[in-house]
């Protein structure tokens, strides 16, 4: 039974089909919180308790706004929309703190190649800007923002593999699952309790 004085959110999530983002899908759900998945094809998709989805992206604001409607949270993991392209994921930044400004959503969890702001030598002048521009944007906002540093993925990993027990694992995806469960935890649990507003994580696990 669920401790009545945890909150429960509708979160919105911006790129659900990537492993993250199917270790963040089952967490939720198994904490009773509802999911609204954004995507680009509905047929690829079944809905099942707690957990819809809708046509969306964060092609400009307007769609960010669309996308993000009837939500209490925000998850988005740039990487699974632009995959290693940092100005593609200021863009996508871009569009979600002007679409967000336009709802009464705030807290936001955005998940991206964030590495720079720890070791800015290993990046050039243009990505380093375009993280910059990234931060100043979520600064100058009124969302409660949290970023995270895109952790490494193992693609093809599904909703199915996060509820495997170890004993029916696949040889070598044990690490990769683990890891990537604990790290989709660890994000319900900063949006359920509140944690590390304004603040820059990276997840060592």
């Amino acid at each position: 039974m669920k401790n009545a004085e945890t909150p429960v959110f509708k979160l919105v999530l911006f790129g659900p089909e990537s492993s993250l983002g199917n270790a963040l899908m089952v967490e939720l759900l198994s904490r009773q919180h509802e999911v609204i998945a954004v995507v680009d094809d509905l047929n690829r998709h079944s809905p099942r308790p707690g957990l819809h989805f809708k046509i969306g992206g964060l092609g400009d604001a307007h769609q960010a706004e669309q996308g993000a409607a009837g939500g209490s949270a925000v998850i988005a993991l740039l990487p699974a929309l632009a995959p290693g392209d940092l100005p593609g994921q200021a863009r996508l930044s871009e569009a979600l703190v002007a679409g967000l400004a336009r709802t009464t959503i705030r807290r936001l969890l955005l998940v991206g190649d964030f590495d720079v702001l720890d070791e800015p030598g290993k990046y050039s002048e243009v990505e380093r800007e375009c993280v910059a521009q990234v931060v100043d944007g979520l600064q100058r906002s009124a969302l409660h923002w949290t970023l995270i540093n895109a952790p490494q993925e193992l693609a093809g990993l599904g909703m199915e593999h996060f509820r495997s027990t170890e004993g029916t694992l696949e040889p070598g995806l044990a690490e990769p699952l683990r890891r990537l469960s604990r790290i989709a935890a660890g994000m319900v649990d900063m949006l359920e309790l509140d944690l590390h507003r304004s603040e820059h994580l990276n997840f060592v696990v």
